[in-house]
């Protein structure tokens, strides 16, 4: 069961990553430029979409980790799509997309699909190309489809416990919510998702912000020495998301991340750092989160406004990370850089 848990969440970190890096990056530049260079829409729209298709590549991904045939592999593709809720029917019968979805739902499906191609093996051997897909939709798939409310509704209450969060005093309120999306997003829960599903505004989204940011900065320091350069700076630019398996095997590694979240949004309630619901989700990909308190702060682009950002957003979270994983890892002995490899192979 560890096993099969480790593979399920290595495939769906690196079908996370893969979809969501390209917007990651180019979607708040491509935004200044629009203006200028309204051809450059194009390049935007099409990261948008890419970012669709988040359930396939963790279907995908997933049954490339587990080592499936290629056939099978495209079925737990097609089958996790089909249980994502990120395709919509409307009135018009036309089908829509509808952002990524619900990711833990999506993983739910992944692994239900994964079992069940596991039970059927080779017993198709000539017709798996005409049964398998199929089978894969009217089974496991249509187990997700089903599923899809109820998990939809469940992280509808967390995102409600959220904001029940929101109502204490701010600096407290600001803390506890940077602590709780630190958390979130090492979760197969999407922090875009619950951030949506409460509007979660204000300085309530600055905090979850600088948690994410928080947890991004620190896992790429304390990651380095394990990974390539290229991978440590995925948990910045792409989505921290991918020491998903590493957390849950050991969530002693994210101890200085959590620490780091606390203390930055703590700042978020005393410097009024606010967001929207949608760079609550994000931290620096792309830097959303920084762009969005820059556009929503009083003044603007002062210098004021700039030295706070620079301050939370990038200077505070590497200072303070490496100063609590040197604690974590030389004096307390709790972490090691071995904690935090990632195996893309």
């Amino acid at each position: 069961m560890k096993d099969f848990f480790s593979k399920l969440l290595n495939g769906m970190s690196i079908g996370i990553v893969v979809s969501l890096i390209p917007n990651a990056l180019l979607g708040e530049i491509l935004k200044l430029l629009i203006p200028h260079f309204p051809a450059l829409q194009h390049v935007f729209d099409i990261t948008v979409f890419v970012m669709s298709l988040l359930p396939v590549m963790i279907g995908v991904m997933v049954g490339i980790t587990f080592n499936l045939t290629p056939i099978q592999t495209a079925s737990v593709g097609i089958a996790a799509m089909v249980g994502s809720g990120a395709i919509q029917k409307t009135a018009d019968g036309l089908f829509a997309l509808n952002g990524i979805g619900i990711v833990i739902n999506t993983g739910i499906t992944a692994a239900l699909t994964v079992l069940f191609v596991q039970l059927i093996g080779n017993r198709l051997k000539a017709y798996s190309i005409l049964l398998m897909p199929t089978l894969g939709i009217l089974v496991p798939g249509m187990i997700g489809y089903l599923l899809l409310p109820f998990v939809k509704t469940s992280t509808g209450l967390l995102g409600v416990a959220v904001a029940n969060v929101t109502t204490l005093q701010p600096i407290v309120m600001g803390a506890l919510i940077a602590v709780i999306f630190c958390l979130i997003i090492l979760s197969p829960i999407s922090t875009v998702g619950v951030a949506t599903v409460i509007m979660l505004s204000g300085t309530g989204s600055g905090a979850a912000n600088l948690g994410i940011v928080a947890a991004g900065v620190g896992l790429a320091i304390a990651s380095y020495k394990a990974n390539s350069l290229g991978t440590a700076l995925a948990h910045v630019l792409g989505s921290p998301k991918i020491q998903m398996r590493n957390f849950f095997m050991k969530p002693k590694i994210a101890f200085p991340m959590l620490i780091t979240a606390a203390i930055l949004g703590a700042l978020a309630g005393l410097l009024n750092i606010q967001g929207t619901p949608y760079s609550a989700g994000f931290g620096l990909s792309g830097l959303v989160g920084p762009l969005n308190y820059i556009n929503l702060a009083e003044g603007g682009w002062t210098a004021k406004n700039v030295s706070i950002m620079l301050s939370t957003f990038l200077i505070l979270p590497i200072v303070l990370n490496l100063g609590l994983i040197y604690i974590f890892s030389r004096k307390l002995k709790m972490i090691k850089a071995e904690d935090y490899k990632l195996n893309f192979d």
